[in-house]
């Protein structure tokens, strides 16, 4: 027995596979969904937030729940943590954070990082990059883009959106240049069925769920709708390509190689919209029912300013920006 808890805590190879440790940074809906079930799939997880009623939510309950697709609700159990107790030493980093509380989460945890480490991010919008380049090494660092709905029901409980396996992401180093820990990570996501791709498009790669988000997140969010109910829309198609044209636009010009064609980003949509996830509010709209901020400057806003660095004017995006932003002033209001 001694000997089998030796080989579990050296992270060697058990039943085939690489036993690793990962730390969860940012334990929310999507936090919740990676982390759980890579420890499913049996790796060692550790869960990092800074929202108390989570924290201590997970503390007296000894775990999050867990439904999928509101049912069969039941009690995972997990290990969390506030940043500031956490001594764990991970071989990886899983962050997801809103972007405009990344930094801070960042600046909490800084002193548990360390230059062996890397971090594995598929947040939604763009800014992240940056700022966790202050931390870790561009070597160390892969991101990548989760094409999988989760809704966090509130503290310490969770509903994944889907059947098991459903769903997919891409991911790319930020070097571009895969290495033998990258292969590893990409094993374990395989076997946590996240169905990940990898690619050597760093840019395009982040940039292509941008984009799906410029279009999904952002209108369903105006007309608080279902992503189905948007599809549904006999003229949607159109809607969609004007957003994702303009995006192009920017992107071609900012001489980034985007991974999917235009047609391809429209039949995802698609996809996602009609067949993958059609009863699901996609995250932004959950951000504005419960009056939190949302994401739209990383996401729509994001593309106008990166137009507006070549010369391009994303007028379209700049008016769903500010819809967006006036949605929240009066919902204040």
């Amino acid at each position: 027995m001694s000997f089998f808890i030796f080989i579990i805590k050296s992270h060697k190879t058990l039943l085939g596979g690489i036993l690793m440790k990962f730390t969860v940074l940012g334990s929310g809906a999507m936090g919740y969904r990676y982390g759980v079930l890579l420890q499913e799939a049996g790796n060692d997880v550790d869960f990092v937030d800074t929202w108390e009623p989570n924290v201590e939510a997970v503390k007296r309950q000894k775990g999050v729940y867990v439904s999928r697709d509101h049912e069969n609700k039941h009690l995972t159990p997990i290990k969390m943590f506030y940043p500031e107790e956490y001594t764990g030493t991970p071989d990886v980093w899983v962050v997801f954070a809103k972007q405009m509380q990344l930094e801070s989460l960042l600046q909490k945890t800084a002193s548990k990082f360390d230059e062996k480490q890397y971090v594995l991010t598929c947040m939604n919008g763009m800014g992240h990059v940056e700022k966790l380049l202050k931390y870790f090494k561009p070597e160390k660092l892969i991101a990548g883009t989760a094409l999988v709905a989760t809704v966090l029901n509130g503290p310490g409980d969770v509903d994944f959106i889907g059947a098991r396996g459903a769903g997919t992401m891409n991911l790319a180093n930020y070097t571009e240049k895969p290495d033998e820990m990258t292969q590893k990570i990409v094993t374990e996501l395989k076997k946590a069925q996240f169905n990940p791709t990898l690619t050597t498009n760093f840019w395009g790669t982040l940039m292509a769920k941008v984009v799906f988000n410029s279009v999904v997140n952002t209108l369903c969010t105006l007309f608080e709708i279902t992503m189905g109910e948007f599809a549904s829309y006999p003229n949607a198609d159109e809607l969609s390509r004007q957003l994702i044209n303009e995006a192009y636009d920017v992107c071609e010009r900012a001489n980034i190689k985007m991974i999917n064609s235009r047609q391809e980003e429209l039949d995802s949509v698609n996809y996602v919209s009609k067949i993958a996830n059609p009863l699901h509010y996609p995250s932004m709209y959950q951000d504005m029912s419960h009056n939190r901020p949302t994401e739209v400057d990383y996401i729509n806003g994001y593309i106008v300013n990166l137009g507006r660095k070549y010369r391009y004017e994303a007028t379209t995006h700049a008016f769903l920006t500010h819809l967006v932003h006036l949605a929240e002033h009066t919902r204040h209001h």
